[in-house]
């Protein structure tokens, strides 16, 4: 059976799906705090159905040695800086977190959520209600005259009717100072861990640090010997000269041989003998 060799654009592709993943992971998980556990079970089924794929159905991929993983890199580590402000709003303004503790320590008599429901019903007169929307007939003994609903307003007999109160903007302020708390807490955590834990072990990056002296040493010794090996030569050839009196290039002549001028000059002595 032909192998067929993995195509280019569903390598590609993993890239953006695991980053779609992440985000969905990361930044909606105060919603629905399952969405990690399925993210997992997802990427064990994924990792298993390659592993059948490279080996029985794909030829092997060309393996491409690189140092990082380049601009994702960048951009997981922007989607977990804005996940962590996404999940501080989704806490703050959609859950009564901050409003029990608002009412807990600001309004409560004995530092308890005894009577937290009913503040946070506000008062509406239900004989301002539009014609067409009033209720025909009560369920009740008596006429009603009010009626609860949620939210932080003033009551009708207030100077300022159904305006917000100053618990709506104590909640709001204490909402927006949760979210900056929780923000800078979670990234000090971040930076932290991050610096606790470095990238690389210390026994690797020592053996890294070792490897790179021994590299050093070598290629100094290397270049010691190669300047030596060049400096040898050049003091045999100027060692003779020296000793004897000679320029080099009369060293250079072989010892049968005779200059031109002691030619002549042995020459001369000879006849005049």
């Amino acid at each position: 059976m032909r192998m067929l060799k993995p195509s280019e654009t569903e390598r590609i592709a993993r890239g953006p799906r695991a980053v779609i993943q992440f985000g969905f992971v990361t930044l909606f998980v105060a919603s629905f705090p399952l969405a990690p556990v399925f993210a997992l079970l997802n990427n064990v089924i994924e990792v298993r159905l390659d592993a059948k794929k490279f080996v029985k159905e794909l030829r092997r991929p060309d393996a491409v040695r690189t140092k990082d993983i380049g601009i994702w890199f960048d951009i997981l580590s922007g989607i977990g800086k804005f996940s962590v402000i996404i999940n501080a709003f989704v806490i703050a303004v959609t859950s009564d977190f901050i409003p029990r503790l608002v009412y807990q320590y600001s309004y409560s008599h004995n530092g308890t959520l005894h009577g937290f429901v009913n503040h946070t019903l506000s008062f509406f007169n239900v004989s301002q209600l539009k014609e067409g929307t009033q209720p025909e007939n009560s369920q009740f003994d008596q006429e009603v005259q009010f009626c609860r609903f949620k939210d932080y307003r003033e009551p009708p007999w207030a100077p300022n009717p159904y305006e917000f109160s100053k618990q709506y903007w104590s909640v709001l302020s204490a909402r927006l100072a949760f979210v900056i708390i929780f923000q800078n807490l979670v990234m000090f955590l971040s930076v932290l861990v991050d610096w606790m834990i470095p990238d690389i072990p210390t026994d690797i990056s020592d053996q890294i640090k070792s490897e790179k002296s021994l590299f050093v040493d070598s290629f100094l010794k290397e270049e010691h010997e190669k300047l030596r090996l060049m400096e040898q030569p050049a003091w045999r050839g100027r060692g003779p000269s020296r000793r004897s009196g000679r320029s080099p290039a009369a060293s250079l002549v072989p010892s049968g041989w005779s200059q031109p001028g002691s030619s002549a000059s042995s020459g001369s002595q000879h006849t005049s003998v």
